[in-house]
């Protein structure tokens, strides 16, 4: 279980604000939506990011790699699709 999820959010964070610029490159965003109890860092995919066929293989190649780096915590990063109310 994961104990503290602000410190871990913030390494989160820091981690997907240094692939920004690549992804913005490409018309693309993505945001931390939570951290699991588990340790999986679920993430929203934004822009040109939410419907690009390449999006799962940046995901798991290269923004989880990232995550893991900066937070050795995170057992995974998972994308989520939030609905509109």
């Amino acid at each position: 279980m994961i104990a503290d999820k602000n410190s871990l959010a913030e390494k989160v964070n820091e981690a997907l604000e240094s692939l920004r610029p690549f992804l913005e490159a490409d018309g693309g965003d993505m945001r931390l939506v939570e951290i699991t109890d588990e340790g999986v860092a679920k993430v929203q995919l934004l822009g040109a990011c939410s419907d690009c066929s390449m999006s799962m293989m940046t995901l798991k190649a290269g923004v989880e790699q990232a995550v893991k780096k900066i937070a050795p915590e995170i057992i995974a990063v998972e994308a989520v699709e939030l609905t509109k109310a």
